[in-house]
């Protein structure tokens, strides 16, 4: 089985891309990674971790791993363990795809799920970063690989997929482009390859705040990736879920290429970065196929979906209603300036005469472990059975709390809707609030 892992003599495909590209001059290849023989690009990171650590000395048989993941890594962990004698615990955020936490299950792995974000934020005191490390300095046994710090995780790519795709391309790649999460893709490939030819331009793609693509980070979370170096890189942007998950689409009916959504984003973003110029060689890592995110496509294309027998269900082609574009819109209208506050501007008013009322909208038992002192606990789903509990003075200033800034919207809009005037929803959550080292208090 482990001779199935990829490598310069057993590469996973490279294939031109010819209907979804709108060049006349530069050739786009897409390197297909769900070839890996547990069906994504993590497969390679998974095999390098265990081989580092056994050199090293870290991991010896009769101990366990734990790991946080977004999914892919962990089922390559479960899998390698299951060949090796490792198993594999692995705390993941509730909002992965239901399918990824299932198969993580069927390989055998422990999924401790928490509420954190899609790619686990290194900043989260409760996050599943947090509990992975929590767990393996307090429980003997247990070996943390450490994929978001580890440079075993690059190291795959310089030894396996770059030189892959030098040897596909002859030499010729001129730009590569990787969608960002853990950042070992692009660093990794773009080291390879730039030894190889300093002029190869090295390109990213990130998913917008907030974003419902797995395994990928927006630009404030990669700004706490320590395996992210973008003066090693040539160029960035940013792509929108709808457009992400639309190419993805495309690619699927018009290419019968079976990729997954961070397949489009990276390729969304290719085709704003690379230029249609003769000569142009461009090679984008596609990390899995489309299979495992039924529930998502399910979220972006509710049509594709038909309600079970005897349930009502809308006509098959029947788009969002213009109340539910209305209420995605107010959402989204949340950050700007006047209904959102920053943790500097937060941290500055509770110091200052004025302060205003903090409630924490999350789950109690998250609360207790960790708040922001003097807030008040109201959980988003005793909101409306507990507003009797706000101010009674609808100008007090008040200020929403979550884990990532994605929840409180909604409990913003709600308490507007009651009639307070001055309501505001804090940016990135508790975890940006822990991340710029404010203080916190813990609940007796």
């Amino acid at each position: 089985m482990l001779d199935m892992l990829s490598g310069e003599e057993n590469p996973t495909p490279l294939v031109r891309l010819h209907r979804v590209v709108p060049f006349r001059h530069a050739r786009v290849y897409a390197k297909l990674e769900w070839y890996n023989p547990f069906g994504a690009v993590k497969d390679r990171v998974a095999a390098n971790l265990i081989r580092d650590a056994e050199a090293r000395g870290a991991l010896a048989p009769g101990q366990s791993l734990v790991e946080a993941t977004s999914g892919n890594t962990g089922l390559g962990l479960a899998m390698l363990g299951n060949a090796k004698g490792y198993p594999l615990r692995t705390p993941l955020s509730a909002a992965i795809p239901l399918e990824k936490r299932t198969v993580l299950r069927f390989f055998g792995a422990d999924v401790r799920e928490l509420d954190d974000s899609l790619c686990p934020a290194p900043g989260a005191p409760e996050g599943a970063i947090a509990v992975a490390r929590d767990t393996a300095a307090h429980e003997p046994g247990f070996v943390l690989l450490d994929q978001y710090a580890n440079e075993a995780n690059p190291d795959a790519h310089f030894r396996t997929t770059g030189p892959e795709i030098w040897r596909q391309t002859e030499g010729k790649i001129t730009h590569f482009v990787a969608s960002l999460g853990t950042c070992g893709t692009i660093t990794g490939n773009g080291r390879f390859l730039k030894s190889r030819n300093p002029a190869v331009k090295v390109l990213g793609v990130y998913p917008e705040e907030g974003h419902d693509i797995p395994g990928v980070r927006s630009k404030r979370q990669l700004d706490q990736t320590k395996l992210y170096f973008p003066k090693e890189y040539d160029g960035e942007v940013e792509i929108s879920d709808r457009e992400a998950y639309a190419l993805c689409l495309r690619l699927n009916r018009e290419e019968s290429v079976i990729a997954g959504p961070s397949s489009g984003l990276a390729l969304a973003g290719a085709l704003r970065l690379v230029p249609d110029e003769p000569g142009v060689v461009a090679v984008v890592i596609f990390p899995d196929n489309i299979f495992k995110y039924a529930s998502s496509v399910c979220r972006h294309f509710p049509e594709l979906c038909p309600a079970p027998p005897g349930a009502s269900a809308a006509p098959a082609t029947a788009a969002p209603s213009r109340t539910e574009q209305l209420m995605d819109e107010l959402i989204e209208n949340l950050k700007n300036p006047y209904d959102s506050v920053a943790v500097a501007d937060l941290a500055r008013e509770l110091e200052g005469p004025a302060k205003p009322v903090v409630i924490d909208v999350r789950p109690l038992a998250q609360y207790s472990d960790l708040h922001i002192p003097g807030a008040i606990s109201l959980p988003q789903a005793e909101l409306a059975q507990r507003k009797g509990e706000l101010p009674p003075n609808r100008d007090t200033p008040i200020v929403m709390v979550c884990g990532i800034g994605k929840f409180s919207k909604p409990t913003t809009l709600y308490l507007k809707s009651l009639g307070y005037r001055h309501v505001r929803s804090l940016k990135g959550g508790i975890n940006e609030w822990v991340r710029k080292q404010q203080p916190t208090a813990k609940s007796a």
